[in-house]
């Protein structure tokens, strides 16, 4: 009862956007195979946990998010949907209202800043969070006693000591991390030749960055391999980190106006309406049984 599950709704869209075929279509015609994907997903989830209070969400600020104001090439080598994928991004925001779940997206903010910040509230209202994502980054916001990470359905939620175990840093320092090592995926360069073990022991002895750049004249004499061509590197990429830092911290104060996360019930009527014209059948409609009792 005192936990609140956020979903970062975009990692499951794509899951199915890619693992399905195009067997289902609307009636204009796109092909609706993530929307069938992610809202089975969906369905899956309410059924399973039950949740009294939950909120996905979506990332719409794919080219205009305050990060590529501080370094242009931010997911720069991520292609922008077209007009087939953004139908489907929209139709399974809505698909998610419909059923009761409160949704945010922001244009200037991702979606990593949205769960970040009604984590932080739920934190401070005396609620847990269970954050729904497979995504590394989000480990960061894993910063109460009761939170979890969890790529539900799959294996089991993770606490703040299962994700050090796993990522070899704790939640708070995963930011500082990947300022370190750079992330591939969103075009966040690195320093050259520190690789995740390096980072992670210099994060054994530093709590973040702030502190080893404090302390770099220290870093040549740690027990670390390499250690006087690390703390080199570091010092000529000093600057690069810092604006690295910027990206991969998650921002926990965006402005969402009200935050009442408590589950509605599903609107059964338009669900139905809505899935007919997404194509998806009878087998789907017929589904839909259990969340017609709960309303």
């Amino acid at each position: 009862m005192n936990t609140v599950y956020l979903i970062d709704a975009s990692i499951y869209i794509f899951r199915y956007y890619f693992a399905l075929e195009d067997h289902w279509f609307a009636e204009n015609d796109y092909p609706t195979a993530a929307v069938y994907g992610y809202t089975r997903w969906l369905m899956r989830f309410l059924s399973a946990q039950q949740p009294t209070r939950v909120g996905a969400c979506f990332d719409e600020s794919l080219d205009s998010s305050f990060r590529n104001e501080i370094y242009a090439d931010y997911k720069s080598s991520r292609a922008l949907p077209d007009d087939a994928l953004a139908f489907q991004l929209l139709a399974c925001k809505k698909m998610t209202e419909l059923f009761g779940v409160a949704s945010f997206a922001s244009a200037r903010y991702e979606a990593d800043d949205l769960l970040a910040t009604l984590a932080q509230k739920n934190r401070a209202a005396g609620r847990a969070n269970c954050v729904l994502t497979r995504d590394k980054d989000l480990a960061q916001i894993i910063l109460g006693a009761r939170d979890q990470f969890w790529d539900y359905p799959d294996g089991e939620p993770m606490g703040s000591r299962e994700l050090t175990k796993k990522m070899g840093v704790q939640p708070h320092q995963v930011a500082d991390y990947l300022a370190l090592i750079g992330d591939v995926s969103d075009d966040i360069p690195g320093v050259p030749g520190l690789g995740p073990k390096t980072a992670a022991a210099l994060l054994q002895h530093f709590p973040n960055w702030e502190s080893i750049k404090l302390g770099l004249p220290l870093v040549a004499n740690l027990p670390i391999r390499g250690a006087t061509g690390v703390a080199a590197k570091l010092q000529l990429y000093s600057a690069q980190i810092d604006m690295a830092l910027q990206l991969t911290r998650v921002q926990n104060k965006i402005p969402l106006g009200r935050c009442d996360l408590r589950l509605r019930p599903a609107n059964i009527n338009e669900i139905t309406r809505f899935a007919q014209y997404l194509g998806f059948g009878q087998g789907f409609i017929a589904s839909l049984q259990p969340f017609e009792r709960q309303t």
